[in-house]
């Protein structure tokens, strides 16, 4: 049987997939994308992206290209709920970062600003840049079966199109195969949760809206049905995909039923139902059914073996997560492996990702599904709960318009229960927040500082180690640069101050030393970057002369609050910690 080699090998071409291979690719690690599809998505399913991801594109270069194809976020603004498009409004809540008090936050918090980007135009920017660097991408490649042994992976594979098998050699495996991934099975991976909770079907199609929706720019128009097939009472969503001629309608079926056919009839008949407006020109693009899954991995990784994306956190839509976390896992994977790959950093390293990641995996998880059952406030609020009389339901939400007391007490729930749905379209701090905690961070003997506010609704800056380097605008010749630019790059930033230059000098000793990509960069008058609003002495949490030390992927790894006697001791002690490196005795220093 013939035998491919690469250093990595990546199962699927979705968004953890191609953000793999994009990595890889950029820091010059050979890597190989199979799927067993002919293209790439043709629909636009995953859209939402937000600010974290953007941070991660831009560290890799895409950034521009996908604002280019993306919806900004000024045109994302309201989230509306109605009784069709062309009807009624119940209300509308401000959301992704449009509430004017929230703007501020999202300005505060990046140099990246989160925007609507459709799976189908965001996987061609990551494969086709992953492989302008030197990705190779084979399609209608099926994955069959693994096997691992103490130096690779090797991994037989159908070609689709000849019939044929072969088999690659890796020396890792990333299996990014989706929700019903075939690598996390046979890697053994522990889930948690159930599948198949409920069903859905997504109808793409083109039409024309701009009368009814320009005014209230929004991605989402969640559309209330009294007397749907489903539960009695129909929450449809109508989705933009780009503004405002195409567009995407989720629509449930009953789980314990096959779904309906999906003919153009039974597509255009729910398209009507929520535009409201038959007059309205349509044409149907597509039709598919999915399930609404409450799954997650407690170990997303089993030897060489390592899962990303839907194959390790499987939940709906809400919160608009499961792309932004897929290339997230994808981002704190591919430098760990880099360096492994390279002899610069022990193979324990690579047990960080689990460590890090299958928290965020349950989170997200969670947080999705929580947010499906939070809606059931809108629907008491306008008493679709207490009959199950369609007509009686339509009288409810009609009584709201009544001028009694007991229409005003609903009107203020209404608005309350819309409000509460920030925690759906407005959870910054779910997007924002997460901390690692694993051997590859070295915690300082300090305690996070905690949050003032809901941590889920607001993001919290912090140089403590497990946290992402906080955003500042710095300065250097006639160019602003944020913190995040000068830092990352594939790279280890070691950034300080005015006293700091002790600290300079152990990186480049250090990186010298252990052969590891470590540079030192002072911030402050008189520094390579300048601080001139003051906005990273704010946020760094360390005296001038202190030091914070950032990974590749951005986070925090080690800081110290001030000086030290052997800074170039501390910085070797910290990096042999951190990438899994033996311990460094007397005689070598």
């Amino acid at each position: 049987m013939d035998l491919v080699r690469t250093d990595v090998l990546i199962v699927g071409s979705g968004p953890a997939g191609a953000a793999a291979a994009l990595a890889l690719a950029t820091y010059g690690v050979s890597n190989m994308v199979v799927t067993k599809y002919s293209r790439l998505a043709d629909t636009p399913r995953a859209h939402i992206t937000n600010q974290r991801t953007m941070e991660v594109l831009r560290d890799l270069g895409v950034e521009d290209e996908v604002v280019a194809k993306a919806t900004p976020q000024e045109l994302m603004g309201n989230t509306v709920f109605c009784t069709s498009i062309a009807g009624e409004e119940l209300g509308r809540l401000r959301s992704w970062g449009n509430d004017p008090v929230r703007q501020a936050e999202h300005e505060l918090a990046s140099p990246s600003r989160m925007c609507d980007m459709p799976q189908h135009l965001m996987e061609p920017v990551l494969i086709n840049n992953a492989m302008d660097r030197g990705s190779v991408v084979r399609f209608d490649t099926e994955y069959l079966s693994m096997s691992q042994d103490d130096s690779g992976v090797t991994v037989t594979v159908r070609d689709r199109v000849r019939g044929d098998e072969y088999q690659i050699r890796a020396r890792y495996l990333i299996g990014a195969d989706g929700g019903r991934s075939i690598v996390a099975e046979h890697a053994g991976l522990p889930m948690v949760g159930e599948m198949g909770v409920a069903g859905s079907i997504n109808i793409v199609f083109h039409a024309d809206l701009s009368e009814y929706v320009a005014h209230w720019p929004s991605v989402l128009y969640w559309v209330l049905q009294p007397g749907a097939e489903v539960g009695g009472i129909g929450m449809g969503l109508v989705r933009m995909v780009r503004p405002w001629n195409e567009w995407l309608i989720v629509w449930g079926y009953d789980i314990n039923q096959p779904p309906p056919p999906l003919s153009d009839e039974y597509a255009l008949s729910v398209v009507r139902t929520l535009i409201g407006d038959d007059d309205i020109p349509v044409r149907i693009q597509s039709s598919s059914a999915w399930t609404v899954n409450h799954m997650y991995a407690r170990q997303l990784s089993s030897g060489r073996v390592f899962c990303a994306g839907d194959a390790v956190h499987r939940h709906p839509p809400s919160n608009g997560l499961g792309s932004n976390t897929s290339i997230q896992d994808s981002y704190n994977l591919a430098w760990k492996l880099k360096l492994v790959l390279d002899g610069k950093a022990g193979p324990e390293l690579l047990d960080s990702y689990s460590a890090e990641r299958a928290p965020v995996a349950e989170q997200v998880v969670e947080r999705a599904n929580r947010s499906i059952g939070e809606t059931s406030r809108i629907f008491q609020a306008l008493g679709l709960l207490s009959t199950e009389d369609t007509e009686q339901m339509r009288r409810n939400m009609a009584a709201r318009k009544d001028p009694s007391a007991d229409a005003e007490k609903q009107r203020a729930a209404l608005r309350e229960a819309i409000e509460y749905k920030v925690y759906e379209f407005n959870a910054h701090g779910v997007e924002m927040n997460q901390r690692y905690d694993s051997a590859a961070i070295i915690q300082d003997g300090t305690t996070d500082p905690g949050f003032d506010r809901d941590p889920e609704l607001h993001h919290r800056p912090s140089s403590r180690p497990g946290a992402k380097l906080p955003h500042a605008w710095l300065s250097i010749g006639r160019r602003n640069v944020s913190t995040l630019d000068v830092a990352a790059q594939g790279r280890f930033t070691l950034l300080t101050g005015i006293g700091g230059e002790p600290w300079v000098d152990a990186a480049h000793e250090v990186s010298g030393r252990l052969g590891v990509d470590v540079v030192g960069v002072r911030i402050g008058p008189g520094c390579d970057y300048q601080d001139p609003y003051g906005d990273w002495a704010r946020v760094r949490e360390v005296s001038d002369a202190g030091c914070v030390l950032v990974r590749p992927d951005g986070y925090v790894c080690y800081r110290m609050p001030a000086g030290a006697d052997d800074p170039a001791s501390a910085v070797e002690r910290a990096l042999r910690s951190v990438l899994a490196l033996p311990v460094m005795h007397e005689s070598e220093r």
